[in-house]
């Protein structure tokens, strides 16, 4: 006799959902660690650009050239700032898309669970089952012997 798991469509669906979120949630960690190399690569821009600055500024610079750091640097914190919320924005998306795929990882996992007892439950039926064919057979044979 074959054992059929009777929500094995549900476990099934379940699998594919879980299979989606595990994708959704990797896309998340990927786009996440994009905007944080952007925004590291922006920090150290303007740290390199500060340096350089401070090194003009012992050497000796013009004023306009002064103002072109100056502006430089500004639009670099802007840049900076609108990454860092792009950060802040990427993280929590990466959180959440973390949050759904454990709740799909549990469903399936309770589905396995239930899809394990049935099938031992199943195991112990077919064991009884021969067991007593075996009983009745043995009784056929003694109940014949005895003719």
């Amino acid at each position: 006799m074959n054992y059929h798991f009777r929500y094995q469509k549900i476990l099934d669906v379940k699998e594919n959902e879980k299979k989606k979120s595990t994708k959704a949630y990797e896309e998340s960690v990927e786009q996440f660690t994009k905007v944080a190399n952007k925004l590291y690569e922006s920090l150290k821009k303007k740290e390199e650009l500060t340096k350089l600055q401070q090194e003009k500024l012992t050497k000796g610079i013009s004023v306009h050239e002064m103002k072109h750091y100056q502006q430089f640097v500004q639009n670099l914190e802007k840049t900076i700032e609108h990454y860092q919320q792009l950060v802040i924005f990427t993280r929590n998306n990466m959180n959440e898309k973390h949050a759904i795929l454990m709740e799909k990882h549990m469903e399936v996992k309770k589905y396995e669970k239930m899809k394990e007892k049935e099938y031992k439950r199943f195991l112990d039926q077919e064991k009884k089952a021969e067991r007593n064919l075996m009983d009745e057979l043995s009784m056929n044979m003694y109940s014949f012997q005895r003719n």
